[in-house]
């Protein structure tokens, strides 16, 4: 049902298939992982088809190890009209260890969109406790510096802004 699935949690074993020259995951492998997990919770939560509009503040935080375990954690943590602002972290460990640690954090933004193609309404989120409540304000806060960052490179595209 629409505007109950609030969070959802992936897991991977971490590939050899997945090893960049430095022997870790390859970033892009881990970034795969969170679309992944961003996109089964805007679906989740929006009950519709949804595509990626934004990811932001993507932060590694420390390398993930080839035969580890990993979690990817993705959760809404504001709405629009028709998008999804949407929190993922991602942790891993040793498969014989029970300590989690967070490797990679992100911020996504998903708009749901219906069958004719065109965006479409989502239900609107309500943070329900203090922690949701900080992550709404931090979406809106992130929100305003990504629009002030895309008006900022609109103005180097045109030429507006010199080389120094």
């Amino acid at each position: 049902m629409p505007g109950t699935q609030r969070d959802v949690t992936l897991r991977f074993l971490a590939e050899p298939t997945d090893v960049n020259f430095g022997g870790k995951m390859f970033g892009g492998a881990v970034m795969k992982w969170i679309d992944l997990a961003g996109y089964a919770c805007a679906t989740g939560w929006s009950g519709s088809y949804a595509v990626t509009a934004y990811v932001g503040g993507i932060q590694f935080e420390r390398p993930i190890s080839i035969g580890q375990l990993v979690e990817v954690r993705a959760r809404i943590v504001m709405t629009g009209r028709t998008s999804m602002h949407i929190a993922v972290e991602v942790f891993s460990r040793e498969t014989r260890e029970e300590t989690w640690g967070r490797t990679t954090q992100c911020l996504m933004v998903f708009v749901a969109i219906d069958d004719a193609g065109k965006p479409s309404p989502v239900p609107s989120f309500q943070p329900e406790n203090e922690q949701e409540k900080r992550l709404a304000d931090y979406a809106g806060r992130m929100k305003e510096l990504s629009l002030a960052l895309e008006e900022e490179r609109n103005r180097w595209l045109k030429g507006e802004i010199p080389a120094s």
